[in-house]
């Protein structure tokens, strides 16, 4: 039996890890394009592990530019069952402060533009999203977090907004008045697309800033996220490397048959080209 795959999506320094081993990179294509950057590919505590940057390395994709169907495509190639994510975000709440990180259990979709699903051109599955994130991967990465003496906090949503430009004070308000957690730009995208594809998704939200509604600290720009940002990678990385090894060998959750009872198309009705296309997502589904 091959070896289960886990997956690491974010920026360009999480796969500079201390541990790694056989470290190669990999090409994938994709019916959807390219993804963002070559994966990644090594051993984590004897765990084959591939990470991908999110933005491309040298951070050269904007949000909205990003190929998200490429990027988990690619990884359900690979064999990942697992994405762990790590992405900065702004707290919306006092608490939750700079430096700090959540693992979100919810997320609330404001983007605008962006492709979110693998099906269509004659190939529909509604897929249950109700609990969008793998609460299995969020409990690991939760214990993770504690173990290595990083701030966490368990639950709450994150707030998608297209970008690349940061909130209006409006905005800023308005959407603290809706009761989220924090703002980003990326992850409600990769988690729909994750379980539309049946791997487990969950997310390290890296808290940066205070979005723009705070009264008393400085307004959200780039100086002082990439400053934060930095010291959250560290420990992101100590995370991701105490968590790989507690991550089970065999799945129990829901991620891992939500398309058994959501495609809804006659199979004699698929057209043959998005049955070879998808057939990495599907294939078990139409065996004929």
């Amino acid at each position: 039996m091959a070896e289960r795959l886990i997956g690491v999506i974010g920026g360009s320094g999480l796969y500079e890890m201390e541990g790694m081993e056989a470290v190669r990179e990999e090409v994938v294509r994709t019916p959807f394009g390219e993804p963002s950057d070559r994966y990644i590919l090594g051993r984590l505590h004897n765990r084959p592990v591939a990470f991908l940057a999110r933005h491309g390395r040298g951070h050269r994709l904007m949000p909205s530019e990003l190929n998200f169907r490429a990027n988990i495509f690619g990884f359900k190639v690979l064999g990942a069952e697992w994405i762990l994510s790590a992405s900065a975000v702004g707290s919306m709440r006092e608490e939750i402060k700079p430096l700090d990180i959540l693992i979100p259990d919810q997320f609330f979709d404001r983007t605008r533009g962006r492709i979110s699903t693998f099906f269509g051109n004659g190939l529909i599955a509604h897929v249950s999203v109700a609990d969008p994130t793998c609460h299995i991967l969020g409990d690991i990465l939760y214990r993770a977090g504690r173990q290595v003496g990083a701030a966490m906090h368990r639950g709450g949503t994150y707030l998608c907004i297209e970008g690349p430009q940061f909130s209006t004070r409006a905005e800023s308000q308005i959407y603290r008045s809706w009761g989220v957690d924090v703002i980003g730009m990326t992850n409600v995208t990769e988690a729909k697309l994750a379980r539309e594809a049946e791997i487990c998704y969950a997310t390290m939200a890296l808290i940066t800033d205070y979005d723009v509604w705070h009264a008393t600290e400085e307004d959200v720009n780039v100086e002082a996220v990439v400053k934060i940002l930095l010291r959250n990678v560290e420990t992101a990385k100590a995370i991701i490397r105490a968590a790989v090894p507690e991550i089970p060998e065999e799945r129990t959750c829901f991620c891992a048959h939500a398309l058994r009872d959501a495609i809804i198309t006659a199979r004699d009705a698929i057209p043959a080209a998005v049955k070879r296309d998808l057939a990495p997502i599907v294939g078990k589904y139409l065996v004929e």
